[in-house]
């Protein structure tokens, strides 16, 4: 069972894909959902406020963002290896889910 937390970078892995994901889902609604909202992360930078930047600090190889603007539900048991996680989670998640919204 994959324990993980909001803010957490892990590698996700579903039908011969392998790709790096944010975990956007709440940390208390996570225990009891079988399914998780991710934002894919790219190493294509646009420097938009839907972007929230990652890199060595979060413990990925190269500088990326999660994508925000392509949110996406996944099944929790497709997250493989736990890479890293967001200092203050909260708070970036929200800005970038305010810009998304525009709010």
């Amino acid at each position: 069972m994959v324990t993980t937390t909001q803010g957490d970078v892990w590698w996700a892995e579903a039908e011969d894909k392998r790709r790096p994901v944010l975990v956007v889902t709440r940390t208390e609604a996570i225990p009891v959902l079988s399914w998780l909202v991710v934002a894919p992360i790219t190493r294509t930078i646009r420097g938009i406020p839907t972007e929230i930047a990652l890199g060595e600090t979060q413990g990925l190889t190269v500088d990326c963002v999660a994508a925000f603007d392509n949110l996406q539900p996944i099944r929790k048991t497709f997250l493989t290896t736990l890479v890293g996680s967001l200092a203050d989670p909260r708070s970036e998640i929200c800005r970038a889910l305010g810009a998304l919204a525009d709010c």
